[in-house]
């Protein structure tokens, strides 16, 4: 029988649509970044960094998991955060995002990878990342991932995101590269989509960076120095305490 459609209304609406930043995203943005430069001594903006900016420019809660799928909350939706370095973030046609760690050797007791099929450990590789997508998707009506382009300086940003979804195991072919690693490509374009690292089981996925992606350039703000920051907390002697 014919499934019948039902008037389904959305209960849980995101608070803006997918890749379409709120207006003031850049300014917070800009201005989150500008802090971090002027407060640390080298251009660093690593993955929890960004978790937690991300959270407190779009209002929502930060909360790391050991999943990386859901480290950023609010209400019935939730954000994993990457970050990835390149040159000209502006002009970066794709990315290659670390997604965890999925080991066939943990999840399905296999003792020795080398000698599996490739096309059979891609599917194991893909059923353990589809594992941990449902298992986010099973508490969150909508999923996301956002992705921060940064340029080794931090002057140069590029953000985007996209829905987290799990893969068709059917879509792709498996093999093994010549540094040892497995790649899966999409059948119907022959596109690199995937790679796996036998040594450490990080999985890769690879994300085309879409055309209407955000992206700005921030002026390098002067440092701040440490007699200016303890000047400003109005710091007292008696703070310190020694114990012994």
């Amino acid at each position: 029988m014919k499934k019948p459609r039902l008037r389904v209304a959305e209960k849980y609406k995101p608070p803006y649509a997918l890749n379409k930043f709120p207006s003031d995203f850049p300014l917070r943005l800009g201005r989150e970044v500008v802090y971090l430069l002027a407060t640390r001594n080298t251009s660093s903006l690593e993955g929890e960094d960004w978790e937690e900016i991300f959270a407190r420019v779009v209002d929502a809660e930060w909360k790391p998991s050991n999943i990386g799928l859901d480290d950023v909350v609010l209400g019935n939706i939730a954000w994993g955060a990457k970050t990835v370095k390149n040159g000209c973030p502006s002009k970066a046609s794709s990315v290659r995002l670390i997604s965890g760690r999925n080991s066939p050797v943990y999840s399905f007791g296999d003792r020795e990878v080398s000698e599996c099929d490739p096309n059979e450990l891609g599917e194991k590789v893909l059923a353990i990342w589809n594992e941990r997508v449902d298992s986010v998707r099973k508490r969150f009506r909508h999923v996301r991932t956002v992705v921060l382009i940064k340029s080794d300086d931090l002057l140069e940003l590029a953000a985007f995101e996209f829905d987290t979804v799990g893969y068709c195991f059917e879509n792709y072919d498996w093999r093994w590269n010549k540094r040892n690693n497995l790649e899966g490509v999409e059948r119907a374009s022959g596109k690199h989509k995937f790679t796996w690292q036998p040594h450490g089981s990080q999985f890769t996925i690879i994300e085309d960076v879409p055309a209407n992606r955000l992206a700005v350039r921030i002026k390098s703000p002067p440092k701040i120095s440490r007699d200016l920051v303890l000047k400003g907390l109005k710091f007292d002697e008696s703070w310190v305490q020694v114990l012994g």
